[in-house]
């Protein structure tokens, strides 16, 4: 394979463009066609942990990354009122607490609860403990310590992602084309792509094609006519208003949070993630159950400053393509499908694309070995996000229509599967790798009320040889001291990464 053009620019086109720079070897030509007139999304600008690992394998130095892209650091995401109206809880990076005994810690969680004892099981979190009195610093390399026990990713502006990616991809030979596409020429008897040509009349040719073009899906949609697996049905939002806000007390107020909150409204949920420069905002909503003014009046009624723009209006569907991979054309990112934002994997989805296919890098052949697999595994990531993020519009008491609806929906046969498992036995299933763990699960099914109806029986005859209170509590302690020593969130980026 010797020749590659990307179509589409934005994140996922440059994340795409500077790791196959990286990583393929000399004499492959890489092509990235993106057109000026044409604008992106531009709105994914919260991450999850493994963004860290890509940032590493394209050689970005961390300080310097987020000083370009105006970045923060996130411990987790705070959920307000997704179970019910008023309540709260934390979905951490990292772990719950620290496993002393070989049943999960949280069993032992729910026989105190049960006893009486109501500390939140946030409180068992080095990232919650951290992220509300807004202080951060990198996790311990010492497993032995608590420090050690939590992750964390970043918020940063996804336009200046892209460009710096762009940057560091022209830097390693990528080529860029200016330009329009008003023509995809097919072989036919194939129907491989052979060549594209621009509005100037000039023609791009390759042998194999990543479609990073968005929504539109020029090359996997609109040529290939690739079914879309529409999800709506389950995740009912279609709408989303986005609109940057200021800090209302700088940088140096509490508002500069070390993480990301969802708030949920009375047809979708309100995000929030604080960069330098700026606070990102957005409105997430069902255009069945709210019109599209209404939702921008809730929206500008709920920022923390001024805001810095008039609100943009996406329009999307979620769901997935039947095949990422068709043909000669592979679709990374919004040209793959839709995961809405809810648990920040945009641009993760668009990383394990890019990783999957490095993973599968074809021959001139196409075989479909190779394309299959790559089709089979990315249609299982999909469907487990997928059923990660039902779980949370699935398990919720409020009484407006559309959370009633997805209260009482069928809901898919695999997540019923794990729900009734941790209802019975507070036992935490899968049949296969996942991208949310266990903590992850958990985090949702106490914080939303799904609380069980028992806990590990091996807790009862064990609890002579385990004193379960005094090491619960001495956890709890031990991270109020540890977060106590961090510094803030605003002091640690002064010091290390300010743009």
């Amino acid at each position: 394979m010797r020749r590659v053009c990307i179509v589409g620019g934005g994140s996922a086109g440059w994340m795409t463009a500077a790791a196959l720079a990286r990583q393929l070897p000399a004499g492959v030509e890489i092509a990235l066609v993106e057109s000026e007139e044409i604008g992106t999304v531009g709105v994914g600008e919260a991450t999850i942990p493994p963004i860290k690992l890509f940032n590493q394998l394209l050689g970005l130095n961390e300080a310097e990354f987020v000083k370009a892209t105006q970045g923060s650091f996130k411990l987790g995401i705070e959920f307000v009122g997704w179970g019910r109206a008023g309540h709260r809880y934390f979905h951490p990076f990292g772990t719950y607490g620290a496993d002393f005994d070989s049943v999960p810690m949280h069993h032992w969680w729910l026989k105190q609860r049960l006893a009486g004892d109501q500390t939140p099981l946030d409180d068992f979190s080095m990232a919650w403990v951290a992220a509300k009195a807004n202080r951060f610093a990198p996790p311990a390399q010492d497993r032995r310590l608590v420090q050690s026990t939590f992750d964390y990713a970043y918020h940063f502006d996804a336009g200046l992602y892209a460009q710096a990616l762009r940057r560091l991809a022209e830097g390693l030979g990528v080529t860029r084309h200016e330009g329009r596409i008003t023509g995809v020429a097919r072989d036919g008897e194939s129907g491989n792509i052979t060549h594209i040509t621009l509005a100037d009349g000039r023609q791009v040719e390759a042998e194999f094609w990543i479609d990073c073009s968005g929504f539109r899906g020029l090359l996997i949609a609109e040529t290939l006519a690739t079914p879309f697996i529409d999800w709506t049905h389950w995740l009912p939002c279609d709408r989303a208003l986005a609109v940057p806000c200021g800090h209302a007390n700088g940088t140096d107020g509490e508002g500069f949070t070390p993480y990301t909150r969802s708030t949920a409204h009375g047809a979708g949920w309100q995000w929030r993630i604080p960069l330098q420069h700026r606070i990102g905002n957005g409105h997430v909503f069902s255009s069945a159950f709210m019109g599209e003014d209404e939702a921008a009046a809730l929206l500008l009624a709920n920022l923390d400053g001024p805001a810095l723009a008039d609100p943009r209006l996406l329009r999307f569907t979620t769901g997935r393509r039947a095949q990422a991979w068709s043909h000669n054309v592979v679709a990374i990112g919004l040209a793959a499908g839709f995961m809405e934002p809810l648990e920040s994997t945009s641009l993760h989805l668009v990383q394990s694309g890019i990783m999957r296919l490095l993973a599968l890098w074809p021959t001139r052949g196409m075989d479909a070995l190779v394309r299959d697999e790559f089709n089979k595994v990315t249609a299982t990531e999909w469907e487990r996000i997928r059923d990660f993020l039902i779980l949370h519009y699935h398990l919720n008491s409020r009484d407006e229509p559309m959370w009633r609806q997805c209260a009482a929906m069928p809901i898919p046969d695999s997540l019923q599967h794990k729900m009734e498992h941790f209802r019975r036995f507070a036992r935490l299933v899968s049949d296969g790798p996942e991208l949310f763990l266990n903590a992850s699960w958990l985090a949702v099914h106490i914080g939303q009320c799904n609380l069980p109806d028992r806990y590990d029986p091996l807790v009862d005859s064990r609890a002579a040889q385990v004193d379960a209170p005094r090491l619960l509590s001495g956890l709890a302690r031990v991270m109020r001291e540890a977060a106590a020593e961090m510094p803030s969130h605003a002091a640690f980026i002064a010091r290390y990464c300010a743009a």
